[in-house]
Parts: C-alpha cells; sequence; structure tokens
C-alpha cells in the first residue's frame, strides 16, 4: 500500500480533530489524542478548544474538576492530561522502562531503587483518601527517618522522584489550593474508573493502537519515542508490534515503511491530501506526536525554531499539514513568523485562525501581523 505524505497528513488531521473541528468535549479529545501534554496549563486547554468547532475555553478544568480527566506523569517524564481508564496502560508501559533502576538515574537524584520501592509503598498508604500539597506530602515523609535525608529532592519543582510513583499508579495530581499543586492517589480519586494496573504485555497493544489512531502511519521506534524517548527494550519492542499481528499493516510513505492499524487502510488510501492554514498551540500533540525530528512534518533547517530551549515547543503554523511558521501573542497581536523561503500565506486564513486562537483562549480579537 503506498500513500504520500498529503494523505497522511491530512488522515491525521482529521483524526486529530483538526480538520473538521470537532464536536465534543475535552474528556474525549484528550482520549482521541492518547494524551495531551501539560506542563502548561493554560496551553494544555487551548490545545483542547483549537479543535472544537465552538471552543470551551474552560473545558479542561471542567473535566478535571468532574473526574473525566487526571493530570499526571506519564510519556517521556513530562506532565500530561490522560483519561483515568487510557492511564493504566500508559503508565504501565512507562513504568515498564524502569528507568529509576539505572546507576545513571541514582547518581542524578540521589535516591536508590529500594529507596523508590519504599516510597511507593509509603506514598501509597498516605495518599489513600488523602490529597496533599506537595509541602504536606513531603512533611509526611520526613517525618520517617528512612526518608528524612530526601527532603530536597522531593521537593523538587521537576518531580524526578515522583514521576516512577506516578508509574506505579500510586500518585497523582489532585485539584489545585490556589496556586499550590496537591497530590492524591488514582484509586481514591477516580474509583471505578480506575482499577489494578496491567501488565506491560496487556498494555502495550492498547497504547501502540490508540498512537496509531492518532499519529499513524508511524514505525516502533517513532511510538517509542513519543512513548519513553527510547528507553525501551528494543527486543520488547519488536514483540509488542509483532504480537499485533495482522492488526497492523504496513504501508509505504514516499519511500519510509510505517506501519497503520488495518482497520484505518482503506480509510487513509481514499484520504485527500489538505489544504488550507492552522494555527496550532505550543506543545501541541500534531509536533509531539511524530516528533520534531520528523522531517517529513518539520524540516530539520527549522527545527530550532519550534524545538527551543528547556524543552519548549513553539506554537506552529500548518500549511496542508505541514510546518511553515510559528506564531506568538504580543501585546494584542498574534505575530506569524514564517519559515524563510515559505510561500507567502494568504492573511485572510491567518486572519480566520486568529479568530480561534481568540475564541479558544477566551479572548475578543487578535489582529494578525507577520513578521
Amino acid at each position: 500500500m503506498q500513500v504520500g505524505w498529503g494523505q497522511v497528513f491530512a488522515w491525521r488531521m482529521r483524526r486529530q480533530l483538526l480538520e473538521p473541528l470537532g464536536e465534543t468535549g475535552a474528556s474525549e479529545i484528550v482520549g482521541r489524542l492518547c494524551g495531551v501534554q501539560a506542563q502548561v496549563w493554560s496551553v494544555a486547554g487551548l490545545n483542547v478548544a483549537l479543535r472544537q468547532a465552538k471552543p470551551e475555553p474552560g473545558g479542561v478544568d471542567r473535566d478535571v474538576d468532574g473526574r473525566s480527566l487526571m493530570k499526571t506523569w506519564a510519556m517521556r517524564g513530562t506532565l500530561h492530561l490522560l483519561r483515568p481508564r487510557d492511564a493504566r496502560a500508559c503508565l504501565s508501559l512507562m513504568a515498564n522502562t524502569g528507568s529509576w533502576l539505572k546507576p545513571s538515574w541514582t547518581r542524578a537524584a540521589g535516591v536508590t531503587p529500594a529507596q523508590i520501592d519504599e516510597l511507593t509503598e509509603e506514598v501509597a498508604e498516605i495518599l489513600d483518601g488523602a490529597v496533599l500539597t506537595r509541602d504536606e506530602l513531603v512533611a509526611r515523609l520526613v517525618a520517617h527517618r528512612r526518608f528524612a535525608g530526601m527532603e530536597r529532592v522531593l521537593r523538587s519543582g521537576w518531580g524526578s522522584v515522583l514521576k516512577p510513583l506516578a508509574w506505579r499508579g500510586v500518585l497523582c495530581h489532585g485539584p489545585n489550593q490556589g496556586n499550590r499543586v496537591t497530590f492524591t492517589g488514582p484509586a481514591s480519586r477516580f474509583g471505578a474508573a480506575w482499577g489494578p494496573m496491567p501488565e506491560p504485555d496487556e498494555a502495550a497493544p492498547e497504547v501502540i493502537a490508540a498512537y496509531l489512531g492518532a499519529y499513524g502511519p508511524a514505525t516502533p521506534d517513532a511510538f517509542d519515542r513519543w512513548l519513553s524517548l527510547n528507553a525501551t527494550s528494543r527486543p520488547q519492542l519488536r514483540r509488542w508490534f509483532a504480537d499485533m499481528g495482522d492488526r497492523l499493516t504496513e504501508v509505504d510513505v514516499e519511500g519510509r515503511k510505517a506501519l497503520i492499524l488495518t482497520e484505518h487502510a482503506d480509510e487513509l488510501a481514499g484520504t485527500a491530501p489538505c489544504e488550507g492554514i492552522r494555527l496550532l498551540g505550543g506543545f501541541d500533540q500534531y509536533v509531539l506526536g511524530p516528533g520534531t525530528r520528523d522531517e517529513a512534518v518539520l524540516a530539520q533547517e527549522h527545527r530550532a525554531a519550534v524545538s527551543r530551549a528547556a524543552g519548549w515547543i513553539s506554537p506552529v503554523v500548518l500549511r496542508e499539514g505541514r510546518i511553515v511558521g510559528v506564531w506568538e501573542v504580543l501585546g494584542r497581536e498574534l505575530v506569524v513568523t514564517p519559515f524563510p523561503g515559505t510561500a507567502r500565506l494568504p492573511l485572510r486564513a491567518l486572519e480566520r485562525e486568529a479568530g480561534r486562537v481568540a475564541r479558544a483562549s477566551g479572548t475578543d480579537r487578535l489582529p494578525v501581523r507577520v513578521a
């Protein structure tokens, strides 16, 4: 089966509720995207609202408060929004990497694998039915002599020592108290929507199918880069894909061999290349799914404008599904910076997209300026 990148981009945009825009709520959008990166809360809300025909700026907050969405450390060790019923499988695969078992991790964090085991057990008990701020949780832990020397790393805003606990399913973010983060136990917060953590071999087909359903066709390496920054065992990764058998179909995308769910193959083959302009927010899943190193989506010479210092991913301009520029809000203007050599972008289309950004942000109007 042979397809072109134009078809792939159009199919992905349809699957990711970008063209046409969705008529659904925040939790359904997050589910379709297999999670939404959320270390910048306002940006996560924007990226969800930009996928709605009638943007709902407060939709993410509502669904988090209503417990149909959870916030926790997940893929690539970053904070994500996930539906509780999807989160267990993703977290199982992150725990499977065993990052905290590596000597380099122990040297950097100053915490041993045995201490992570002890923390997992203690935090599961502390957070059972409780919602605590970081200060309250740390105070409870360091009151025990065995954890007294961990106060500095436990208070770290990066959460390095808490991430393995999230992946093991004993900790997630609770409702904020003003500007203070809280933690709670997923089982007590989500009840029947939670459940026991699946084994990695059980979780893998579920997560692979969800990923390919939004970002396919893709290779096993692209999947694992999105999941764990390629920390999964190579033999295990190959086995997971092989075990899916005829659920997967190989596709030739202009010379690149990749995989798609068999149930989507005919739909992809029948998809026409897309046209038009879309503005996407920072850290958008359309970019993070294949990754900024995928030159089919983002030309390598322009990668530095999108993937910036400290892991920052810029808001981007799509034309026919490819990234052709970046944008930002400066004062009361939305400023578009096309990449050098890009054909002139139609102002009317940019103004229409800026109107969507304004509505999704809960503001009135954003005049456009092309830099």
